[in-house]
């Protein structure tokens, strides 16, 4: 701190160093001034004003501190150390009390303080009071105060009693006037409470009628369970009635087959040879002729198979045939089993036209998958169909004509060239136009244009229509 002598002459002193000491002065007083508020806390928080006899702390002040503002100074500092503990890290840019009484009101929201400290850093990087000031007005604009409202002009003294028990007079035109609003709003209010019962009344209703549909579904759905649970039950009663039944079946079997073997033990083997081969031969006769009687069936039924799903019942009659042909040595049977298979009448021809036909309803599947999916071409389709080669007219039988159909245009699709002329099946290039997905047939070159007949079109009054080639594509080809 400078020390200034007044008798000298102010042109002997330097700029800077008196410059320095002011700073350096007023540095001293905002130190001093932090380390007043430090001390006021101490005798605020402590209570330690009452050890002189002052009831509360204002007392203290306004008695001791009146020569430094008082209690209205005192505040004002501890509102500034609030500040700067509530900006944390932007406090230590807030320099004195005068710097942070506009930034006392947001003081509450540190983050809204700590937005308007930093703003201010950002107009000036040694922020005045002012700066302050407009940073906060920004971050938190004041609210403009309300006008007191206009009041009724007092009723004198004498007469307040009158005020409360009269009325204001107004001429008779107002008074009217009046009446007819007082009609009118009665009648609005009226009419919003009827609206309003009428709304909580439909809320109500809906809200039980929401409630009894789900109980309803889930009434239902619990029915179906237990519906579903007593079919269940059903058949388990039944598979367990059908295993009492066979174990009686097998209880009457062994004890038929333990008084045939009592019996067998009691007479002489030689008198019961002659017995068993007659009737061993009856039954096996009554077999074959059963076994033949049956063959001559499963061939008509070779020639007109069954209409659903002929192929797997005449495979599993074949192999019927063949198991019965195999036991017996029975060469109709084996023949009857080869006209249902369509094999030679030879085990193993047999044999491995049954490994055959099991592959046919997982080629039927895989083929129908390929042939569903959008712009299946003749290549993806042969992926599939080269694995099941050796059964192919089998499931061409079973597929339906339409899907035969997409083969053979596929395969001719795949052996054309890439022109389109007379005989191609096409649909439609533009895939926003409805015949992109329809199949057509050209049946006219014309050039540059084609006419085309669309399937789609066969019961309608227009069946063709000329386009250009560049507007036409394969039907289901890329």
């Amino acid at each position: 701190m400078l020390i200034l002598n007044r008798e000298e002459p102010t042109t002997a002193l330097d700029y800077d160093l008196i410059n320095s000491s002011i700073k350096q002065t007023f540095t001293i007083i905002d130190r001093f001034e932090s380390q007043a508020v430090d001390e006021i806390l101490v005798m605020r928080d402590q209570q330690v004003f009452k050890d002189a006899g002052y009831n509360s702390f204002e007392e203290y002040c306004q008695a001791e501190l009146s020569a430094w503002g008082g209690y209205r100074r005192i505040n004002q500092l501890l509102g500034a150390h609030k500040v700067i503990e509530a900006a944390g890290e932007f406090g230590e840019h807030i320099k004195n009390e005068r710097q942070a009484r506009p930034l006392v009101r947001l003081a509450k929201e540190p983050e809204k303080l700590k937005s308007a400290v930093e703003l201010a850093l950002s107009e000036n990087p040694s922020p005045s009071e002012s700066d302050f000031a407009a940073a906060a007005k920004i971050i938190l604009p004041k609210r403009p105060r309300k006008k007191a409202s206009v009041e009724e002009p007092l009723v004198p003294y004498g007469d307040a009693n009158a005020s409360l028990t009269s009325e204001r007079k107004y001429p008779k035109e107002y008074a009217d006037a009046i009446t007819a609003l007082k009609e009118q709003h009665r009648q609005e209010m009226e009419r919003l409470e009827q609206e309003l019962r009428i709304g909580l009344q439909a809320e109500a209703r809906d809200r039980v009628e929401k409630q009894l549909t789900e109980q309803l579904s889930s009434s239902q759905k619990l029915y179906q369970e237990q519906k579903e649970e007593i079919i269940q039950l059903r058949q388990h009663i039944q598979e367990i009635e059908a295993l009492k039944q066979l174990e009686v079946e097998n209880q009457r079997l062994l004890s038929r087959i333990k008084e045939l073997e009592h019996a067998v033990e009691q007479r002489p083997t030689q008198q019961w040879d002659n017995t068993m081969t007659t009737q061993a031969t009856k039954v096996l006769n009554k077999q074959v002729k059963l076994a033949l009687e049956k063959t001559i069936d499963l061939r008509s039924l070779a020639v007109e198979p069954p209409l659903d799903n002929a192929q797997e019942c005449l495979r599993l009659m074949g192999m019927a045939l063949k198991q019965i042909a195999s036991a017996m040595n029975n060469t109709q049977a084996m023949e009857a089993a080869a006209i249902i298979l369509g094999s030679s009448p030879t085990p193993s021809a047999i044999a491995l036209r049954a490994e055959q036909l099991q592959l046919l309803p997982q080629a039927i599947s895989e083929i129908r998958t390929v042939l569903s999916k959008p712009g299946c071409r003749w290549q993806d389709y042969w992926a599939v169909a080269e694995k099941y080669q050796s059964i192919e007219k089998d499931y061409l039988a079973e597929l339906t004509k339409s899907e035969t159909e997409l083969i053979t245009a596929l395969q001719n699709a795949s052996s054309k060239p890439d022109t389109i002329g007379v005989g191609s099946i096409v649909a439609h290039a533009d895939p926003y136009r409805t015949l992109y997905m329809e199949r057509g047939e050209v049946v006219e070159d014309l050039g540059d244009k084609v006419i085309v007949a669309w399937d789609s079109w066969r019961n309608e009054s227009k069946k063709t229509d000329r386009y250009f080639k560049s507007e036409l594509r394969f039907w289901l080809l890329e």
